[in-house]
């Protein structure tokens, strides 16, 4: 399998990718193109002490600026690592896309370059996020701002075939993020889409609030780009400032210094769990073949494990699951 990575998007590159690029081959048994800069990356992995095997080096001398507007970077930038690796995986010169550019931008040239799949109204960006019980899937997460309902229908759908397909879980259970539980409560947007989504084949369980959905109430969490990006962006912060003040609690005197030994093993679990590296990415689902947007500041095991999602998500065949159960969507409403 072949993984293209932009390896001059985000914050650490190129080297963090680099290094996640050979864990991959190592670990995963995947082949990497790597694009950018042919010249500066070899020279790095022969600094760094990288290996190259298993590594194929298409030449981008560009980097798309994260504060570029992305329609117009598109045509501005078609010599950068981002836009040159998008336009690899549509030729078909490898399975799978990994980059940590710009959100905007791979939304974009995604769109643009490999396009939807057959059917999809918008892709949507989500990520799998750790919860109290189980882990839950979000999106969409910003690619879309604003929605309109049967979009929202699809992305419970497409969400639903990622957490059966890659996450393993039988029949996933999708709620609508709303501001109450009942069928009357939102915007028309929330109203409408409520009835599409509650006609769909996929396992809807209605309206949930904020909340709850940390909680577990369902396995994937459904809204419009705006809300699910600024959800993400709470929970975030209220992951840090927990943390923050756990780490005040116990270095507080000697005695809770003294419990934090006890509690080492557990701080580890926890830390382990909010770790956003351990993910990898967000897959931008709806697009035609895999494209997996890494984290502005990972590092090379982030890298690592967007790679391991990439993969993953070739070989369940999401897309194909996607656009069958699409098929079924549309069949069901023309009855």
């Amino acid at each position: 399998m072949k993984i293209i990575m932009d390896i001059y998007g985000g914050d650490n590159a190129p080297l963090a990718p680099l290094k996640g690029a050979e864990m991959a081959v190592k670990e995963l048994g995947v082949e990497i193109i790597a694009v950018g800069n042919t010249e500066e990356m070899k020279k790095i992995c022969a600094e760094e002490n990288i290996s190259t095997e298993g590594i194929e080096f298409v030449d981008a001398p560009l980097v798309m600026p994260v504060c570029a507007e992305p329609t117009s970077a598109l045509k501005e930038y078609k010599e950068s690592s981002l836009v040159k690796g998008l336009s690899l995986l549509a030729e078909g010169k490898g399975d799978a896309y990994v980059g940590a550019g710009s959100t905007g931008a791979i939304v974009v040239a995604a769109t643009l370059i490999v396009k939807r799949i057959k059917g999809i109204k918008r892709a949507a960006l989500a990520s799998v996020v750790p919860g109290m019980e189980n882990d839950y899937m979000l999106l969409d997460l910003g690619a879309n701002v604003e929605c309109r309902p049967e979009m929202l229908n699809q992305f419970g759908m497409m969400g639903s075939v990622y957490m059966q397909s890659v996450v393993g879980i039988e029949n996933p259970t999708v709620g609508l993020i709303n501001i109450g539980v009942e069928e009357s409560k939102g915007t028309d947007l929330q109203k409408q889409a409520f009835e599409l989504m509650k006609k769909a084949d996929y396992n809807f369980i209605g309206n949930v609030e904020v909340r709850d959905v940390p909680n577990g109430i369902c396995d994937v969490a459904v809204a419009d780009g705006w809300t699910g990006n600024v959800v993400l962006k709470l929970i975030e912060g209220l992951g840090k400032s927990f943390g923050r003040m756990l780490k005040g609690m116990l270095m507080k005197n000697a005695f809770t210094k003294l419990s934090a030994v006890f509690l080492k093993d557990g701080i580890k679990n926890f830390k382990s769990k909010v770790d956003a590296s351990t993910r990898g990415g967000a897959p931008l689902l709806g697009i035609a073949k895999p494209v997996i947007k890494a984290h502005g500041n990972s590092n090379p095991v982030a890298f690592k494990n967007a790679i391991l999602q990439a993969k993953i998500f070739v070989e369940t065949d999401v897309n194909g699951t996607i656009s069958s159960a699409l098929a079924k969507m549309k069949e069901e409403s023309e009855e």
